[in-house]
Parts: structure tokens; C-alpha cells; sequence
């Protein structure tokens, strides 16, 4: 089965429109116009004319999604690091875009998830596997060993 054939004016209108809709970064928009059957050349210029038109901004994208993900689903830099890039960021707008989280709302989420899943564990009596079960857990998060260390000889001591 073919796909039905979209001119490059009707592909970039639709590419205009799924970056309208919500931040995308280069890779997303790149797979969703060789979707509509442009070849590599044609893809580029569409790219090129999207980032003209202010449609497509990778910093713009690259510092919502560290924000987004930062607040909504409490991860930390190592992860939200990692997740961009999966997504071909480019190292510039990753440093960028971890800059812009507030250093003690980091803090404070740490600290939150931590005694969290600390009030959880405290059917485990051995101190240790504790410890290391809230270790992984903060590690899982995305958070920064040296972080999690000093938050937990705190916590736990």
C-alpha cells in the first residue's frame, strides 16, 4: 500500500502545524516530514524555513522540556540530560536548559521525593537495604549520587 502522495507546500504547512501545536525538537519534526514521503534534501529545507519562522527553536524546546519534566514528573538532571540526548539536543541547549532549574526547588524536590519513599520503606528493618532501596530509587529519578548521598547521611543518621 503506497502512501498518497503530499506536495512539499502541504507537508510544511502540516509540519508548521504539529510545531504549533507543542514544542518539537529537531529529530521529531525530521522523522514526521519523511513521514509525508519528502526526501532527504526537501526535509532540510523545510527544517531550515520552520527554524526561520521561529516554528522550530531547539533551545526554546530543549529548556520547556527540562522544566516540564523537572515539575511534573520530578525527575532530575541526569535523567531530563540523558532523555535529550536520545532526542539529538545539541550539548549547548542541554547546559542551557539545565541552568534554567532553580537550584533550591531542586533541593526541595529531592528532599520531597526522598522522605517520601523513605515513609515507605520503613517496613524494612535493616538500615542498609533502606539506604540502598532510596539510593536506587533517587538514582532511577535522575538525580546526582553526591546529592543523594548527602541528602541521605542526613536523613538517615
Amino acid at each position: 500500500m503506497s502512501k498518497p502522495y503530499i506536495s512539499n507546500k502541504e507537508a510544511f504547512q502540516k509540519a508548521k502545524h504539529y510545531c504549533a501545536y507543542q514544542e518539537r525538537c529537531h529529530t521529531e519534526v525530521k522523522e514526521k516530514l519523511y513521514t509525508f514521503g519528502l526526501s532527504t534534501h526537501e526535509v532540510d529545507l523545510a527544517i531550515s524555513q520552520l527554524i526561520e519562522e521561529n516554528y522550530l527553536n531547539e533551545e526554546r524546546f530543549a529548556i520547556l522540556y527540562a522544566g516540564g519534566h523537572f515539575r511534573t514528573k520530578n525527575w532530575g538532571r541526569v535523567k531530563i540530560r540523558y532523555e535529550l540526548k536520545k532526542k539529538q539536543v545539541s550539548d549547548y541547549c542541554i547546559k542551557k536548559a539545565l541552568v534554567e532549574i532553580e537550584e533550591a526547588d531542586y533541593s526541595i524536590t529531592l528532599r520531597k521525593l526522598a522522605v517520601s519513599k523513605l515513609n515507605t520503606l520503613k517496613q524494612a528493618n535493616n538500615h542498609y537495604a533502606r539506604r540502598r532501596q532510596l539510593q536506587e530509587y533517587l538514582r532511577s529519578k535522575g538525580f546526582e549520587s553526591d546529592l543523594i548521598n548527602n541528602l541521605l547521611a542526613e536523613l538517615l543518621n
